[in-house]
């Protein structure tokens, strides 16, 4: 037989678990020694608002709660490498790219905290909300990107899925739709190796999750997840890719889910101890601290006087969510329809004989 096309996935990494470049040729990011170090500031942020969430949740002060823990490298890595006029289309973790768009801290504490205001952030106010159902968010990126097209808008939109949430239908069409009509769509697969309690492994035969864009004509990458560097320069070739029309991506981030699914889990339930301890020695800061050390650029009492304004800052934000004033239980009502049929008056009015305000 004759052969008919040939495919390769090819894995960008430039430094290993130590912090040891493993390539000569570092991309221009790692150049500019002073954005790599603010962008692993915004990763300390990250983390520490995250930690601070759990503990609120525990406390009754949150809903449940998605953790990004492990995640940062690739959420800040993101957000870093998109222009304002971008659009992103989250899932329901990536607070490290929704931060670095201006989605402020005190918008996914109101969020999880049951209050949907969290949803309309001042900026960006482009930008899908959180996105729930699994992968749904893939098609209103190509949506998106496919407005940019008709109106020769020099846009880019973003997408944000998990390893499940590239075995859904939503995420074939969205790409299938990117290859055919050739969209400034950038789907960013985040593979933090379970979804729920289902393992990579026994979601797909695919050897790789990045092949999936081949199906669509795609350009498709493996990146290593936790590597700032490698995100960064993924992201741009993927980017600028899609501004010059030359169509849209796959990027399949690896990476781990330090956590559990969220606050409303226990991983312990499914997976092994060993496995998790593992992981922790192939986390994104420990790599990026020893890398920028190793270029003079960061030191432990930078980094105690960082850690210290990012507790500072997260407080702030806290306060600010908790100070919110709850909204009146009619909100739940008065939002959903120009024109209330009758039985959600009715419920309505329900509502509020309960509270003694009929």
């Amino acid at each position: 037989m004759t052969l008919a096309a040939q495919f390769r996935i090819e894995y960008l990494q430039y430094l290993d678990v130590d912090g040891r470049q493993l390539r000569d040729d570092l991309p221009a990011a790692a150049r500019d020694l002073a954005r790599v170090k603010e962008l692993f500031k915004r990763m300390l942020f990250v983390r520490a608002f995250d930690t601070k969430a759990i503990a609120l949740q525990r406390t009754g002060k949150l809903g449940t709660y998605a953790s990004c823990l492990g995640h940062e490298a690739t959420h800040v890595g993101i957000g870093a490498s998109m222009l304002p006029e971008d659009v992103f289309a989250p899932s329901y973790r990536e607070y490290g790219a929704q931060f670095m768009r201006g989605v402020r801290p005190r918008d996914v504490l109101l969020y999880w905290g049951g209050d949907e205001r969290g949803n309309d952030y001042e900026i960006p106010r482009h930008d899908f909300a959180w996105c729930v159902p699994i992968s749904t968010q893939c098609l209103h990126a190509a949506g998106a990107a496919l407005a940019f097209k008709l109106r020769g808008e020099k846009r880019v939109a973003v997408s944000a899925c998990g390893d499940g949430g590239s075995s859904k239908t939503d995420f074939y069409a969205a790409l299938n739709s990117a290859g055919a009509y050739q969209l400034p769509l950038v789907m960013c697969v985040i593979n933090n190796g379970w979804a729920i309690s289902v393992p990579r492994s026994a979601q797909t035969g695919a050897q790789t999750l990045a092949q999936k864009g081949l199906a669509g004509g795609l350009h498709c990458l493996q990146v290593d997840g936790n590597d700032l560097l490698a995100v960064l320069e993924a992201m741009r070739i993927a980017t600028e890719r899609a501004r010059n029309g030359e169509g849209g991506s796959v990027l399949e981030f690896v990476t781990y889910r330090l956590s559990d699914h969220t606050t409303a889990d226990d991983a312990r339930r499914y997976r092994g101890e060993a496995e998790v301890k593992a992981a922790w020695q192939r986390e994104p800061l420990l790599r990026l601290r020893a890398w920028l050390a190793a270029q003079g650029q960061w030191s432990e009492e930078e980094e105690n006087a960082w850690t210290a304004e990012c507790n500072a800052h997260v407080d702030e934000e806290v306060n600010a969510y908790l100070n919110t004033p709850v909204q009146p239980v009619e909100a739940m009502f008065d939002y959903l329809y120009a024109d209330p049929p009758p039985e959600l008056l009715a419920q309505r009015a329900a509502a509020l004989a309960l509270e003694g305000r009929a």
